[in-house]
């Protein structure tokens, strides 16, 4: 058996997002180069460690154990380099950060580029995911820092909080619903929306929300990111939930009607999670210390 940490690696990513191709992308390898891999893993002991579908792969249960190691593992890696990277120049550490969609468009971006100017021989891998996906991430040791709202169960994880950031209705200002000074989320839901792409972690949110009172969200059109769904919304396309801060630092917020939620899902606090403070790798540490400073 002879595994090297880019096959671990490699594994390991196919495995977070599903498929081959996907993993394969995602650990800069073409595809042909990443099944070669996977194959040899396998035919080294004689086990399969996929289960390949149409929908994508599966671990097997020799898959599960290979996986469970592979994390130690590269945790085990990067730790090592970390510590000796003080030692060498052009060493280089990661930290990876999981968040939902908040987190990353409207308060991070100053806090990490300010964090990576400081720190030059750290890298992040910054993945945008739903809250629960991240932190089964991060019991199952993929990651080592999350940003998650606080309706998902965080009981065995050490959290910090992170930000207020309750979600707000917007609407056109000549909308039918406009002239209502309050309005629930099932208010809403025979009117048209604009929404975020299917795949971003607070329209998943939402979307599951509207699921819950039996409904479906009448999505007209989707848009990439906070400013095309503002912006659509000010031209009369439909109504749209977006957190409060992306409205209040948008330069036209005249153009859009505002209504707060009164859902407890609507008004949310970001936590920033870990496992295992001790555990986590010295950079980890500092960028903990950096996105809460003064919170023990």
């Amino acid at each position: 058996m002879h595994f090297d940490l880019t096959d671990l690696r490699l594994y390991l990513n196919i495995l977070d997002t599903g498929n081959i191709t996907a993993g394969a992308a995602r650990s800069h390898l073409s595809l042909a180069a990443a099944s070669a891999r996977i194959r040899a893993m396998e035919s080294s002991l004689g086990i399969d460690f996929l289960e390949r579908g149409r929908r994508g792969v599966t671990p097997t249960p020799a898959g599960k154990a290979l996986a469970k190691h592979a994390r130690a593992l590269l945790q085990q890696a990067e730790r090592l380099q970390q510590d000796l990277a003080e030692y060498a120049k052009g060493v280089k550490g990661q930290v990876r950060l999981l968040c939902n969609t908040t987190a990353i468009t409207e308060y991070l971006p100053e806090l990490l580029a300010d964090f990576l100017r400081e720190h030059p021989n750290l890298d992040i891998d910054l993945q945008e995911l739903p809250s629960a996906r991240i932190t089964h991430a991060l019991r199952q040791g993929a990651a080592d820092l999350g940003i998650v709202s606080d309706a998902v169960d965080t009981d065995d994880l050490h959290t910090r909080p992170f930000r207020e950031d309750p979600l707000v209705l917007i609407l056109p200002p000549d909308h039918p619903l406009a002239d209502q000074p309050s309005l629930t989320f099932a208010d809403t839901l025979n009117h048209d929306y604009v929404a975020l792409g299917a795949s971003s972690a607070l329209a998943i949110h939402v979307e599951e929300q509207a699921l819950h009172i039996g409904q479906r969200m009448p999505i007209r059109i989707r848009a990439d990111g906070f400013d095309g769904v503002i912006r659509m919304v000010a031209r009369g396309a439909g109504l749209a939930i977006v957190p409060r801060v992306a409205i209040e630092r948008w330069p036209q917020v005249q153009g859009v009607t505002t209504r707060a939620l009164p859902e407890d899902w609507a008004n949310r606090t970001l936590k920033i999670c870990a496992r295992d403070v001790d555990s986590l790798p010295g950079y980890a540490r500092a960028l903990l210390e950096a996105l809460t400073p003064g919170t023990p």
